[in-house]
């Protein structure tokens, strides 16, 4: 499967949970935010959509990210 293959299909299946959101919900933009690097930290989202890395935790236990990273104080999530 090609890598705009495998991004089309991700960006498919996260949409589904924005699904009833609030339109002001941050969760859209880190869905975007998370089909452009392979890997993401909570301090690259937060820095990106201008909240705290807590708030950034919260956003990627929403979408459901798989954590690829997880040596204590850092962790990093990614897609696929």
């Amino acid at each position: 499967m090609k890598d705009h293959d495998r991004r089309m299909l991700a960006r498919s299946l996260l949409a589904r949970k924005l699904e009833g959101r609030r339109s002001t919900s941050l969760l859209a933009d880190l869905m975007e935010f998370m089909l452009s690097p392979p890997v993401a930290s909570a301090g690259m989202i937060a820095a990106k959509l201008k909240i705290t890395q807590r708030a950034a935790q919260d956003l990627l236990a929403h979408l459901g990210l798989r954590e690829a990273i997880g040596r204590g104080s850092f962790r990093a999530w990614e897609i696929l």
